[in-house]
């Protein structure tokens, strides 16, 4: 949960790395359920995705290093926001956030440090309108569906869920227990990405017919280090192969092509490329003696999907997080009027830009800047990445203040995460195709899309 080193909690690391091992290992095992076999399993499927307002958000935090850490930060500086709680198996971080929401003028939230499943005491036992998680993906779901079972709203980190049964577990305590369920997805809120969904609401591209995402990152040193994300990241790559972080880049795009919404995913299909990576770096830059080195890995290095969706349009996702390359996230959107394709950020509209020619974003931000944007500019500047996580924290807060929907639901949760899961049964199957579970059970058809929010 932390990704401070500190050799003084060399016991709870181990305990924590041994349980998420086995996680990881059986995370992805669970059977692939059709969309006709999880409807089979609703037990409460009345809308429920808007609750009542209320006047604070008492929050408990579970997991509080880098990215949780930052998170703090952001909602400190957010109206209407007390941090009750604060969970992690590193004491020290622990202490660390109190200091910093006394400091702020809260009173000083109560610590759980005990063990890897303290998290469990604190959704029994907090007084909380929401639990935030920001822990290594294994534990993305039991942190929530604990929260949810004990009556406080759920928000996570990417992916939500790394399995279908785990998808389903979210989806189904969600509507059983009434409570939301929400997957923090930042990207969904940098700049070009608003802009590019202003653009598609204002019909500049016209119908969009194809899109395109990814998380392209060279993650190598990140995921060797002895702290934070190399404690548990490169784990996954021992076990399974395919699309292991599909969000960043699909969340974007999905929110154009009114993913659940009016449109669903209906089936993907998915390979990957041999697996060099990070045998290689292992090679170069660890010791002979280290037991990384005898580490075996199988994830390919660039992984390949395509989404096919009900009304026949397509999305491409990339996977690419063990070779030497610039970051990207791709983001292409397509339609029969034009397209914007990302790093670099890009425009061509028929008839408007010169033929056969793009056109700087620039010119286009100057109009179509996403209001929420300009709203909150001031406010967002300092926080991470670019200051979509401050717009993306507050917005839920606003939303569950005013008791509207949130922007992201649980079955946007689940839709984007089954590509975890879904991508390596491709793999393993010479790319088949795979249905994805419609987890909305049908309201897709006549849920609202989203609209043009506000500061």
């Amino acid at each position: 949960m932390s990704d401070e080193k500190d050799d003084t909690i060399d016991t709870s690391r181990r305990e924590f790395i041994q349980t998420a091992g086995a996680l990881v290992g059986a995370s992805l095992a669970a059977p692939v359920l059709r969309a006709d076999e999880g409807a089979q399993r609703a037990r409460g499927t009345e809308p429920f995705l808007v609750a009542p307002p209320m006047k604070d958000v008492r929050i408990g935090f579970v997991g509080v290093g880098g990215q949780g850490g930052s998170h703090v930060e952001n909602f400190l500086k957010i109206e209407g926001v007390r941090i009750v709680a604060i969970c992690d198996i590193v004491e020290d971080r622990v202490t660390l956030m109190q200091k910093q929401v006394v400091a702020a003028g809260q009173p000083e939230p109560r610590g759980y440090s005990r063990g890897v499943r303290d998290f469990e005491r604190l959704c029994e036992t907090e007084a909380l309108d929401l639990v935030f998680n920001a822990t290594p993906w294994e534990w993305h779901v039991p942190v929530c569906t604990s929260a949810m079972k004990n009556g406080k709203h759920a928000a996570t980190e990417v992916p939500a869920a790394m399995s279908i049964e785990d998808c389903w577990a979210l989806v189904e305590h969600a509507e059983n227990y009434r409570k939301h369920c929400v997957m923090m997805e930042n990207c969904n809120y940098d700049r070009p990405e608003m802009m590019v969904f202003n653009m598609v609401r204002q019909g500049l591209f016209g119908e969009i017919l194809h899109a395109a995402g990814g998380y392209l990152h060279d993650l190598r040193e990140i995921k060797f280090a002895d702290e934070g994300e190399g404690l548990w990241r490169r784990a996954w790559a021992t076990k399974h192969n395919g699309n292991l972080y599909p969000t960043h880049g699909l969340g974007p795009v999905a929110n154009c092509l009114d993913i659940n919404r009016g449109d669903r995913f209906e089936y993907l299909v998915s390979m990957s490329s041999p697996s060099r990576g990070l045998q290689l770096y292992a090679e170069e830059h660890i010791p002979a003696g280290s037991p990384k080195r005898a580490e075996k890995y199988v994830l390919g290095d660039v992984n390949s999907s395509l989404i096919h969706t009900a009304k026949g349009r397509t999305i491409y996702v990339g996977h690419d997080t063990n070779l030497p390359r610039p970051y990207s996230r791709i983001h292409k959107v397509q339609g029969t009027k034009g397209l914007f394709e990302g790093y670099p950020n890009r425009v061509y509209i028929e008839g408007r830009s010169p033929a056969h020619r793009w056109e700087e974003m620039a010119e286009y931000m100057k109009e179509y800047d996403h209001p929420l944007w300009k709203d909150l500019t001031a406010k967002s500047e300092g926080a991470g990445h670019g200051g979509m996580d401050f717009i993306e924290d507050y917005r839920l807060i606003k939303c569950l203040r005013e008791g509207l929907p949130t922007d992201m639901n649980v079955y946007d949760a689940a839709a984007l995460s089954a590509v975890v899961q879904l991508s390596e049964q491709s793999v393993a199957k010479k790319s088949a195709p795979m249905d994805v579970p419609d987890f909305t059970r049908g309201r897709w058809k006549t849920n609202a899309p989203l609209g043009i929010v506000r500061g």
